[in-house]
C-alpha cells in the first residue's frame, strides 16, 4: 500500500470527528454514532481504492451503517480491508466524558480477523511487555512478571480496565497485588492505546470487550510496537455458531497480534473529546481545530497532526 494513503486516512477520521463533535454532551449516544457514520462513510466513498469494510458497526442485518462486508471507495486495483469505529466511546461523546475518538486502520485484502460482534477477552501492554503478556496465566502474574521487565514494583504499575460488573473479580484481584487502576466507562481502543504512550500512565489493560474492537486496537498496537492477546468470549451458543460462520474454528483459540493485524498494516485517530494523547475538536468562529494520530506498522512511524478546519470551505460542517 502507498505510505500517502495513511494520510488520506487521517481526513477520514477527522470528517467523522468534526460531524459527531458537535453532539458532545448533548445525551444522544445514538445521533453522535450517526453522524460520525455519515461523515466517515462519505470520506471514505471519495477514496481511489476498492475498499471492504470487514470490521465494523454490526452485521448487516443488524446495522443500518458501515456494516462488515459493505462495500466503498471509488474502487481499482487497490483493494483493501478495512477496520473503522466512526466514533468509539458514544456514550463518551453523549456525556463530554474524556478519551472519545474516531479510528480507521487499513491493511491489504486478508489481513485482519473477521471478528464476529461478540465479546473478547483482552490483554494489552506496550513495547516493555512484548514477550510477556500471556492471557492465560492470571491478573496477578502478568502484573508480576510486567514489573520484573520493567524492573519496578508491581505497586508502581497502573492497570486500566473498564467499569463492569462483569470485572469485579477482575478489579478485586488486581487491587490485592497492590496495582493501582484506572477504571473506564467505554472506550478501550483508546485504552489499548494509552498502554503504549509513557504520558498516559498506564501500563497495562485487562478485560472482556468487544471482539472487533479488540481488532482494531491490535492495528494499532502493531504500529506502536506493542503486544496484545484476546480469546473470543460467545455467551451462548448462538454467538459461538456466528463465529464459526465467520471462520473462527477453535472458539478457544488465544489471537496474538499478529492474528488479529498482519501484513502491512495503518492506522489513523482523531479525538472528538479531550483524552489522554489526543485533544478533541476545539470550535471556534467558522471553523475547528481538530488533533489526529497517523501511523504505520511498516515504518513505526507515528505523525501528530493538528489540523485547522475553515466551514466555508467544508459545507459538510456548517
Amino acid at each position: 500500500m502507498d505510505r500517502n494513503l495513511a494520510l488520506e486516512m487521517v481526513r477520514v477520521t477527522e470528517a467523522a470527528a468534526l460531524n459527531c463533535a458537535r453532539l458532545m454532551g448533548m445525551g444522544d449516544a445514538n445521533a453522535a454514532d450517526q453522524a460520525a457514520v455519515d461523515a466517515m462513510r462519505r470520506a471514505l466513498n471519495d477514496m481511489n481504492f476498492d475498499g471492504t469494510v470487514v470490521i465494523g458497526e454490526g452485521e448487516r442485518d443488524e446495522a443500518p451503517m458501515l456494516y462488515i462486508g459493505e462495500k466503498v471507495g471509488k474502487g481499482g486495483d487497490l483493494k483493501v480491508d478495512i477496520a473503522l469505529d466512526p466514533l468509539e466511546g458514544t456514550n463518551l461523546c453523549a456525556t463530554g466524558a474524556p478519551n472519545a475518538i474516531s479510528v480507521i486502520a487499513i491493511a491489504d485484502q486478508g489481513h485482519f480477523l473477521h471478528a464476529p460482534d461478540i465479546y473478547m477477552d483482552k490483554i494489552a501492554a506496550g513495547p516493555h511487555a512484548i514477550g510477556v503478556i500471556d492471557i492465560t496465566k492470571s491478573p496477578t502474574q502478568n502484573l508480576q512478571e510486567l514489573a520484573r521487565r520493567k524492573e519496578c514494583k508491581v505497586q508502581d504499575l497502573t492497570a486500566i480496565i473498564l467499569d463492569r460488573d462483569r470485572h469485579k473479580e477482575l478489579i478485586r484481584e488486581v487491587r490485592e497485588t497492590g496495582a493501582r487502576i484506572k477504571l473506564i466507562m467505554d472506550g478501550d481502543v483508546s485504552a489499548a492505546i494509552s498502554t503504549c504512550e509513557p504520558e498516559s500512565g498506564v501500563d497495562i489493560l485487562f478485560g472482556i470487550g468487544g471482539a472487533p474492537e479488540g481488532v482494531l486496537a491490535a492495528a494499532a498496537l502493531r504500529c506502536l510496537g506493542g503486544d496484545f492477546q484476546g480469546r473470543l468470549k460467545p455467551r451462548n451458543d448462538q454467538e459461538t455458531q456466528r463465529a464459526k460462520k465467520m471462520g473462527v474454528e477453535d472458539i478457544h483459540r488465544v489471537f496474538k497480534l499478529e492474528d488479529l493485524a498482519s501484513g502491512h498494516v495503518m492506522f489513523a485517530a482523531t479525538g472528538v473529546t479531550n483524552g489522554d494523547y489526543l485533544k478533541g475538536v476545539r470550535y471556534f468562529g467558522g471553523g475547528a481545530h481538530t488533533h489526529s494520530m497517523v501511523m504505520r506498522s511498516q515504518s513505526k512511524t507515528i505523525r501528530y497532526i493538528e489540523a485547522t478546519h475553515h466551514f466555508e470551505s467544508k459545507p459538510h460542517y456548517h
